[in-house]
């Protein structure tokens, strides 16, 4: 029976690394797969997931207007399709979640969603908030803070390094501009303790 995995961390946990590993098992047995990537994210180029360790896979680029459902459809018209993939699944609308769960229930095709859970000031994202809510399996992938304790938050730093408290939710960036903390690592460095 298909079901809609959500899987979530900080950053640095291997997200994307997990998503491109399952992808490869999945075609490795000769199962095709639909990998889903979200456009404005175009860090290691347009169209592709790409791990902080090197791994690459292609990938179709989704905007929050588009139509999560009619992608797998459309792939469906080409032949069978074994998994749904999604990187950077914090980006998802409500509506497009709800598009996962159809491809999963009405199509019966299993969905993988990677990403993060929250925001540089703790808040939930929009699709990750849906995916805890409606997913049928959560999966916490594990990262450490610099203290050694698991880092469950993730802080935006300026230039020089320091946390930023306030700003849009979403600015796309990797290490330079983002640290995985643990809660009270995330509450001293935001000045909060």
């Amino acid at each position: 029976m298909a079901s809609l995995f959500f899987y979530y961390s900080a950053m640095n946990a291997g997200k994307s690394t997990l998503l491109i590993q399952s992808s490869h098992n999945y075609q490795e047995r000769g199962m095709q797969t639909l990998i889903l990537a979200p456009d404005f994210d175009n860090r290691f180029g347009q169209g592709k997931v790409s791990s902080r360790i090197g791994l690459e896979a292609k990938a179709t680029t989704f905007s929050n207007k588009d139509d999560i459902l009619a992608f797998a459809r459309k792939k469906l018209e080409n032949g069978p399709l074994h998994c749904v993939l999604v990187d950077e699944a914090q980006f998802l609308t409500r509506e497009q979640v709800l598009q996962l769960t159809d491809i999963v229930d009405a199509l019966g095709i299993p969905v993988l969603a990677y990403g993060l859970r929250t925001d540089f000031k703790g808040n939930l994202f929009p699709g990750s908030q849906h995916l805890l809510a409606w997913a049928d399996k959560l999966v916490e992938l594990k990262t450490i803070c610099h203290c050694s304790n698991k880092a469950t938050m993730v802080v935006r730093l300026d230039a020089e390094g320091k946390a930023i408290r306030d700003g849009i939710q979403v600015e796309i960036g990797g290490n330079d501009r983002y640290l995985s903390l643990c809660r009270k690592c995330f509450k001293e460095m935001s000045g909060q303790l």
